[in-house]
């Protein structure tokens, strides 16, 4: 890469994460981020614009595919989708929080290794089936568990779907950050083939992998002490 290529467009990344930080509104923030990135690279106020405006266009059915599933997976919870899962996930012997976290989170990541992102997801899968199924597990060892104790574990729930997501999609050749990593180093004279940069995703795919599912067990084996440590400070309450 030359010596004379411009690092000031990367000033949108700062202006993301200081709006993130200050909790602005997103949208906005996004919005800055674009305008600050396009005039630090010279580009012309109107070109700016008209990019904003292109990417809205193509993004505007976004929330319609996003809120179409809310209505079938709402009736599904009513008719005791919820209490299905927890009474199966009850009739094991072996499942635990901490290895029921584990399976998910090898489907999620070998399905979005093969490209299949949607298998999965916050709304349509964690909170109506694993997180249930998660506290079942938790309560089938270790009785009512404090309110305290299941949001931690609702948030791992949640946290396990998308260190998944992120680190198995990344090795799937056709995957939008592939194809934009390999065009950005085309554009700087560097040549290199999609599939070998999905190759390199697959060992840090594996080392995200191997971390979480360390972290969960152990976060199974401190149970006990977390919920006895809820319970406690409940009755100081």
């Amino acid at each position: 890469m030359s010596a004379d290529v411009s690092l000031w467009p990367l000033i949108g990344v700062a202006v993301v994460i200081v709006g993130f930080v200050l909790r602005f509104n997103p949208v906005l923030v996004v919005a800055a981020a674009g305008i600050a990135t396009g005039l630090a690279a010279k580009l012309p106020l109107d070109l700016i614009l008209a990019k904003l405006g292109t990417g809205f266009v193509k993004t505007r059915n976004l929330p319609l595919t996003l809120l179409l599933p809310l209505p079938i997976i709402g009736l599904l919870e009513r008719h005791g989708l919820r209490e299905r899962a927890q009474t199966w996930i009850a009739g094991i012997r072996s499942a635990t929080a901490g290895r029921l976290l584990v399976v998910y989170l090898f489907i999620r990541e070998s399905a979005a290794a093969m490209g299949l992102t949607s298998l999965g997801g916050h709304a349509p899968m964690v909170r109506p089936l694993v997180a249930p199924m998660t506290e079942a597990a938790a309560e089938k060892t270790h009785g009512p568990i404090p309110q305290a104790v299941r949001d931690k574990w609702k948030a791992m729930a949640s946290a396990t779907d998308n260190v998944g997501l992120f680190f198995g999609e990344d090795i799937f050749v056709a995957f939008g950050s592939i194809v934009l990593m390999q065009t950005f180093l085309a554009e700087n004279g560097i040549v290199t083939d999609p599939l070998h940069i999905a190759l390199w995703g697959i060992p840090t795919a594996i080392a995200a992998f191997i971390i979480h599912a360390a972290r969960l067990i152990r976060l199974d084996h401190r149970l006990p002490q977390d919920i006895a440590r809820a319970r406690a400070l409940e009755n100081q309450a």
